[in-house]
């Protein structure tokens, strides 16, 4: 049942939006890795999961916030059966939010995760820490840009209404967390793959974006 819902989810994600794979600065590799890519609708994980090869899927964990994704009986189930999604807690509260995660990475699997923390409509926002205390626990990991391409424009937020437009999922070269690179100069790196596989349109507003904060 779990595995005809993921092949109904990942077929009615093509037929809608096409999600395309572009692999521009990589190839896929049964090797472990972080991808990390712009979040702009509830749409992002199933376009990355359906751009990866189906023996990578199995093995390769989008990351969710816990408190949207764990809030009712069907989320949880879409999420941890039929994405294989690791929750995690945003609340700030006790313990380590990053500990699902490491504890992934630890048993050699991979994770499809949003340094931005929310969606950003659009335009690309800055990147919070996790990544870059990731990368520096598990350096053997390949950090794996990944830039989603209309979908702001398919699903825009704060609506659930889909127009059915391509989507491109764009996969770029691998970067590492560089010898006594801080923490900001890093993740500005980071955010700098992302936008370098975007459009002048994107780049354009998150440019703006950026100035203003």
């Amino acid at each position: 049942m779990t595995a005809l819902a993921r092949a109904l989810l990942l077929g009615l994600v093509h037929l809608l939006v096409g999600a395309q794979a572009r692999w521009e600065g990589t190839a896929p590799a049964r090797r472990q890795r972080i991808y990390f890519a712009n979040h702009s609708s509830h749409l992002d994980t199933l376009v990355i999961i359906a751009a990866l090869p189906s023996e990578l899927r199995s093995e390769t964990h989008p990351v969710a916030a816990r408190d949207y994704w764990g809030a009712t009986a069907l989320r949880r189930y879409i999420a941890l059966d039929v994405l294989n999604a690791v929750l995690i807690d945003r609340s700030g509260g006790e313990g380590d939010p990053l500990q699902p995660l490491a504890e992934l990475l630890q048993a050699g699997q991979s994770l499809i995760l949003f340094p931005e923390g929310t969606r950003g409509g659009g335009v690309i926002g800055r990147f919070r820490s996790g990544l870059y205390n990731l990368s520096l626990r598990f350096p053997a990991a390949e950090l794996v840009p990944v830039y989603l391409e209309n979908l702001d424009r398919i699903m825009p937020k704060k609506t659930m209404l889909v127009v059915p437009l391509i989507c491109t999922a764009r996969f770029g070269a691998p970067i590492a967390v560089s010898p006594g690179e801080g923490k900001a100069e890093f993740l500005a790196r980071a955010r700098e793959a992302v936008l370098a596989l975007s459009d002048a349109r994107t780049r354009r507003r998150s440019a703006a974006a950026g100035t203003a904060a």
